[in-house]
């Protein structure tokens, strides 16, 4: 069982203990509900919630204990997917004494402690434009000592496929990288070769939800404002999902964007040149 599992079922079941000492109430009420399908664990929800009620656990949203959320739905502005709503439904009362004592245990403080002063302690699903150290240095200055340190050349946050939105201000007027995520790695120059001037997108069509990809390009290359796309990819037969997802993404957005593809060996050799 996974550490944030434990936690949660530990949080859950003390309080529940509390509350079956009170003497636990069921009624018809206005609750919070999240749809996990929807939600990618930014945590933006967990911090607009005074009642603490809501945790992020195991990368997905879920609320703590029943009896801490009042129904106001103070969270749901926050989501900027539209995984929260208030349904109503039999539920245990809401305990404003519970929820204070709640509040006060140290597990609650050392929670909260522990994420940070943004949702989940990691900044990276809030979009920021970086600027690379190396000012765009390009292909030839990355080759020019192989003894110094290599700038880095990452231009913005969030790179991950289920984090981006196409309101990002990195996207408009850009050619886009969509990047399977095992190329850094196999490719010794991915910097310089192709991150160079270009937002990054990462994701894996093996291990990932393919139609997920697919609904979130569609939305990114019909309202960002995005001029074309560059993929790389793995020679791998599951890494050639990509281009598929691409063509498809750009058929359904009705835009009509140039692609170019480059094709990443296992040992590292260019396969295809976009």
């Amino acid at each position: 069982m996974m550490f944030g599992n434990v936690l949660f079922e530990f949080l859950n079941g003390s309080y529940s203990r509390k509350t079956r000492m009170r003497g636990e109430s069921m009624a018809k009420r206005k609750i919070i509900n999240i749809n996990e399908d929807k939600c990618t664990g930014c945590g933006a929800c967990v911090t607009k919630c005074a009642e603490g009620a809501l945790a992020v656990v195991d990368g997905k949203a879920k609320v703590v204990n029943e009896i801490f959320c009042d129904g106001l739905g103070a969270c749901i502005g926050e989501c900027p997917e539209g995984a929260l709503k208030i349904i109503e439904r039999d539920s245990p009362d809401f305990d404003e004494e519970a929820v204070k004592e709640h509040l006060a245990d140290p597990a609650y403080e050392e929670r909260e402690a522990a994420m940070g002063p943004e949702p989940c302690g990691c900044p990276s699903q809030n979009p920021m434009q970086v600027k690379p150290k190396a000012g765009h240095s390009g292909h030839a200055t990355h080759h020019a000592k192989e003894q110094d340190e290599l700038p880095p050349e990452l231009a913005n946050w969030p790179i991950q496929w289920k984090l981006v939105r196409p309101d990002m201000p990195f996207f408009k007027g850009a050619d886009v990288l969509i990047a399977a995520d095992c190329v850094p790695f196999a490719f010794r120059d991915f910097h310089g070769k192709f991150l160079a001037n270009r937002p990054v997108i990462i994701g894996c069509p093996k291990l990932d939800e393919q139609q997920m990809y697919l609904e979130k390009l569609t939305d990114v290359i019909a309202n960002s404002g995005l001029e074309s796309v560059t993929i790389t990819h793995m020679e791998v037969p599951c890494c050639h999902g990509l281009q598929k997802i691409v063509a498809e993404a750009i058929r359904m957005s009705g835009k009509n964007i140039p692609v170019k593809t480059w094709i990443i060996g296992i040992q590292g050799d260019i396969k295809k040149a976009g």
